[in-house]
């Protein structure tokens, strides 16, 4: 299980920067609109739709304004409310991408014929390090190695 959340960070490391820049223009584009038009909209204790869409249509225009004016006419407190509903369903649909991004077993992404199948040097208590038949970068069946040394390769050819 430990594989899949550290494959899962490797795959994504580049995304967690983009989802947080992603959320931030959200909230300042998006969030801080809506808000602000609900905020503008209940004022008379009920919610009113004309007054919503009316200060949403020149709000979504001008956000920077907008998020100046959430703090000034005091929606700062609507602002925090829906900012955390927003980030709660961002988070939700962020994580589910990670954790589908995750690898199925634990040796996706190794490359077939390379050494990662052992650890610490293990490979050499039956390979050699410098001579023999190359099997793999820095990893050879040696010659002078006695019992049976016959090898299987599978692959093709490639002439370039």
């Amino acid at each position: 299980m430990h594989y899949k959340i550290e494959g899962a960070i490797r795959r994504n490391r580049t995304n967690f920067i983009i989802c947080a820049i992603l959320w931030v223009v959200l909230t300042i584009v998006f969030v801080s609109p809506f808000a602000y038009s609900s905020h503008v909209a209940g004022l008379s204790g009920q919610l009113d739709l004309g007054t919503f869409f009316t200060t949403f249509g020149s709000s979504i225009t001008n956000p920077f304004s907008t998020l100046g004016k959430v703090f000034s006419e005091g929606a700062s407190g609507t602002f925090f409310s829906d900012l955390i509903i927003f980030t709660i369903f961002f988070a939700l649909f962020f994580f589910i991408g990670v954790f589908r991004s995750a690898p199925k077993n634990e040796f996706t992404d190794i490359e077939h014929g390379s050494s990662d199948w052992s650890q610490r040097g293990e490979q050499y208590q039956i390979l050699s390090k410098n001579k023999g038949i190359i099997l793999a970068e820095d990893n050879y069946l040696p010659v002078d190695k006695r019992g049976n040394v016959n090898v299987l390769v599978v692959g093709r050819i490639r002439f370039w």
